[in-house]
Formats: structure tokens, C-alpha cells, sequence
């Protein structure tokens, strides 16, 4: 499982993000293997998805790694509808 933590700051350019319909997934740069965002039956999907973004809080989204395919130092982008958070190292 892959953490992605994100602090808003312009609630307004962050506003998309909590859209239900946008779903994110993860690029693992070096491969082009695309992750998803886990959705258990009785859980939903692993990330937050609150009615109103607040300026200043952290959000989560959680990303699967099946088989830990991507490996800390390894270097990944974030798509989430009209955003790209390019060239991320994981931790």
C-alpha cells in the first residue's frame, strides 16, 4: 500500500479533488505500471473524500502495490483528474 498525503492551500484550485466521479491512480515512472486506489466492498475507497476541502488540512489517498512493485527511492506521478503531481520519490 502506498500513502500519498497531500495539504491543501487554494481551496477553490483544490475543489476537484474531491470529486467522486475523478478517480486518481499512480504511475510508476520507470515502468508506466498504473495503480489504483483500493475500493473494499465494505469499506469504499481508501481515500478521503469529505463534502468541503478545508485550507490547511492534510488529506490522504492510499494507492495499491501489489507484490511492493514500487520501492522507496522509486520516482511516481499522481494523476487525479485535471492535476499531475509528477516526479514524486517515494519514501
Amino acid at each position: 500500500m502506498l500513502d500519498f498525503r497531500y495539504r491543501v492551500v487554494d481551496v477553490a484550485k483544490a475543489a476537484p479533488l474531491i470529486d467522486h466521479a475523478l478517480i486518481p491512480y499512480l504511475v510508476h515512472e520507470a515502468s508506466g505500471a498504473k495503480f489504483a486506489v483500493p475500493a473494499p466492498v465494505k469499506v469504499g475507497p481508501m481515500r478521503q473524500m469529505p463534502r468541503q476541502l478545508e485550507a490547511g488540512r492534510q488529506y490522504f489517498i492510499f494507492f495499491a502495490n501489489p507484490g511492493r512493485y514500487v520501492k522507496p527511492g522509486d520516482y511516481v506521478t499522481i494523476v487525479h483528474g485535471p492535476y499531475r503531481f509528477e516526479h514524486l520519490k517515494v519514501e
